[in-house]
């Protein structure tokens, strides 16, 4: 896969000292690693406030990640597509009959390394499900998941504690959304109540 922000040359060691800066002015760290394993999806939670993004940026950064998100395929088209690509966007088009799971799934098997970031909840307002998309990922491409939880009160980033799916969806759900128990996120207000839904994305 192409250089991201987080692998370019020059640039990207730059980037993490500014980055790295920025988190410890903020009173942020990051508590715990990635896993040494070369496919995983990431699931960031909760998501409750628009610099949940920038956070994202920072911990990756930290980590010396080079981490992938989705993105609507009309956002990667010139004359500023290439931007997108190179902060680490995937596009995905609904349009197509495959679908976004088979997307991820494809883009997955055609690399040698894939770190995908998602935020379950979908959107950063108040939400009482979480969405399943990253669960039909991660089963279909035989990858494990990775937390990433946001303690607000606390300013911490706990990473790295490894998930792998067993032939059971909701108790497997269940479970993946009980170890968020207790993160509040950046602001609290917005935070996810109900455990998970029953639709397939």
């Amino acid at each position: 896969m192409k250089k991201t922000i987080f692998t370019t040359p020059i640039l990207s060691p730059i980037f993490r000292l500014i980055s790295n800066s920025i988190m410890r002015l903020a009173g942020w760290r990051v508590d715990g690693k990635l896993p040494d394993i070369p496919k995983f999806i990431i699931v960031g939670a909760p998501h409750t406030s628009n610099w949940d993004f920038v956070l994202f940026l920072g911990i990756i950064f930290h980590l010396k990640a080079d981490a992938r998100y989705m993105g609507k395929a009309e956002l990667f088209r010139p004359p500023h597509g290439w931007f997108f690509y190179w902060c680490g966007g995937i596009p995905v088009d609904r349009r197509k009959s495959s679908g976004l799971v088979d997307q991820m799934v494809d883009v997955c098997n055609r690399s040698e390394k894939f770190v995908l970031v998602i935020a379950p909840e979908g959107t950063r307002h108040h939400v009482t499900e979480w969405k399943r998309g990253f669960y039909h990922i991660a089963q279909s491409a035989k990858i494990p998941i990775v937390m990433a939880k946001v303690d607000g009160k606390q300013k911490i980033a706990h990473i790295g504690e490894v998930f792998h799916l067993t032939k059971e969806m909701e108790a497997d759900m269940t479970a993946i959304q009980a170890a968020f128990q207790g993160m509040t996120g950046i602001n609290p207000k917005k935070k996810t109540k109900k455990k998970y839904i029953t639709l397939e994305e």
